[in-house]
This record gives C-alpha cells, structure tokens and sequence, in this order.
C-alpha cells in the first residue's frame, strides 16, 4: 500500500555506508577499509576510530588503490575502497577490469557522490555512466540502494558475498522509508502492488518514483513500484511478474538512460514479454553544478515527469 510508505526523516546514503562497513567490520577481521584521501567525505571516522590498524589511506592515487585492494585479496583480506563514483570507475576503469574483475578478486568498490543529486561540484563529478560501466565488467555485482537504511544493509550484506562489487551512494540528506531487514541482495523490492503500470527504479529515484504514484493514484491510476537495488544480478522474475501483469512500464535512475537500469529492464522485457516502456534518467548528456532538486527538474528526474511518462506508456499498450 502507498499508504504505508512513509518518510521517518531524512539522511545521506553515505552515512548508511559508514555505519555499515563498521559493524560489518565487528563481525569480521578480515574486512579492511581504503581511501583515496576521502575518510571524512566517505563516514570512516567511526571505522578508523575503532579499527585504525585496518585502514589503508592511499591519498590522491586511486588507480593505486584499486591495485593495493586486489593484493590484499591474496592474503584473504576483505578490502572497501572509497572514494567519489566518478573517481572509483571513470578515473580507475582499466585497473578494476585487469586487476579486479579479470581475476573475480573479492573487492568492495563503494562510490559515493554519484548523479545529479551531487548538486554543485557540477558535471566533472557528477557521474552518470558508472552504473553501466560497471555492470558491463563479467562477474560484477552492482547495487544501487535507496536510502540510508538500505545502504546500511547492503554494505553489510556485501561483505558476506564473495567476488567484486559496486556499490553506489550519494551525498544529499534523503528521505528514509526502507527497514533495513527488508534488504536481500539480488531480489528486487516490491514497495507497492498496481495494475497500470510498473515503475522500476534504483537509488534516490526510488523515493520520487513513490511520490510519482501517489500522484498517479490521484488520478486513478494504479502503480506498481519495484526498488531494483540490485542491478547485477537482476532479478528477472520479478521484473516479469510485474510487466506480465501490468503490460507497461517505467524506469528511473539517477544516470544516463544510455547503459543503466532501464536497458537491464528493456533487455529482459525484450527477450521474454515485450511492452512499452519509457525511461526516466539523463539523455547522453552530462550535468552542471547547481541544487540537486533544481537539476532534477531540469534534466526530468523529477515526480512529475516520472507520472507523464507512466501515462506515456499507459497510451502505447496494444
């Protein structure tokens, strides 16, 4: 029920992370956290407070940490490397794919300050491809989760998998609505049942996509709201279960249409159960420095565009 989805204040995602790597690492020795002269931007304060023999700062290098965290492997170490996502992929492409992914070794990338919500630091930092670069690497997992609580989850929930990850959060203080024992990596969260239209969504688009529907539901309209955090592997059962009943559909994300959560959702409808669907996120363009709210209406990641877009794919059923 819509009803029941309710905001019980707001946080940054990031500090979910930094509350999650420290009580992941109280349950294991082995988990070490890494920097690229970002602890503070990153919440490692408490990890490094607890754990200073466990944290590696690398200082502005990271292409040297990628490969410092893939050697730790080889001792059994559990190696988090921060940094901002545009720092942690765009900048560190080649070293995760030959050092990281190649070889499966069990690295826990987490990029913070991803998409348009990073507000004024502007288009240099503002990534909008890392969801797709990472997800295109073999054997990859990439999570995108929706708030503070979810993160937190997810961070823990990472440290118990083996293999390389993405995690991916923000820097904006964002509505909490999620329990952190909901989270179970690689299924999909249906936040609310409809039978008009399914719309998908990952990160802070999640909690737009619920006011979206609520807005719908003025209308008459029932939507079904679907938190894929977990982007690789997809869950495609339940994205099937959804478009099968809903025969339409709509994507959010908080990056490039181009490569992101909408292809994944496309290329299952493709191949199983072809609908319409039409996709919320930047269309092949970078950002700019400005509010993140102000961008979001800009660049049409706002409620109100998620809602024409679900009337959108409504008109194009057969």
């Amino acid at each position: 029920m819509l009803s029941n989805i309710q905001s019980t204040g707001n946080k940054d995602t990031r500090s979910g992370f930094g509350d999650g790597i420290l009580e992941a690492a109280r349950e294991n020795s082995q988990i070490v956290a890494l920097t690229a002269d970002l602890a503070g931007s990153l919440k490692l304060n408490g990890f490094i407070k607890e754990f200073p023999d466990r944290f590696i700062q690398c200082g502005i290098a990271e292409a040297n940490m990628m490969g410092v965290a893939a050697g730790l492997t080889i001792g059994g170490k559990i190696p988090f490397t921060t940094t901002f996502a545009n720092f942690s992929t765009g900048r560190v492409y080649d070293q995760i794919r030959q050092s990281i992914a190649y070889s499966g070794k069990n690295v826990k990338i987490c990029a913070s300050h991803a998409g348009l919500t990073l507000g004024e630091d502007g288009a240099t930092h503002q990534i909008l491809e890392d969801i797709g670069l990472m997800k295109m690497l073999p054997g990859m997992t990439v999570v995108v989760p929706a708030d503070y609580n979810q993160t937190k989850a997810a961070t823990k929930a990472i440290a118990k998998t083996d293999g390389p990850v993405y995690l991916r959060f923000g820097r904006p203080s964002w509505p909490i609505f999620t329990k952190e024992e909901d989270f179970v990596l690689g299924k999909a969260q249906v936040l609310a049942e409809g039978n008009d239209v399914s719309i998908f969504a990952c990160g802070h688009m999640v909690w737009i996509a619920v006011e979206a529907a609520k807005m719908l539901a003025e209308k008459g309209i029932s939507a079904e709201i679907i938190n894929i955090h977990t982007i690789k592997p997809l869950d495609n059962a339940a994205v099937l279960q959804s478009i099968q009943k809903t025969k339409c559909a709509v994507t959010a994300e908080e990056h490039n249409i181009i490569g992101g959560l909408g292809d994944s959702i496309a290329q299952v409808a493709a191949k199983n159960f072809p609908v319409p669907i039409e996709f919320i996120g930047t269309n092949d363009t970078f950002g700019e420095s400005g509010k993140p709210a102000e961008l979001l209406v800009k660049y049409g990641l706002d409620a109100h565009h998620i809602v024409a877009a679900a009337e959108k794919a409504m008109s194009r059923k057969s």
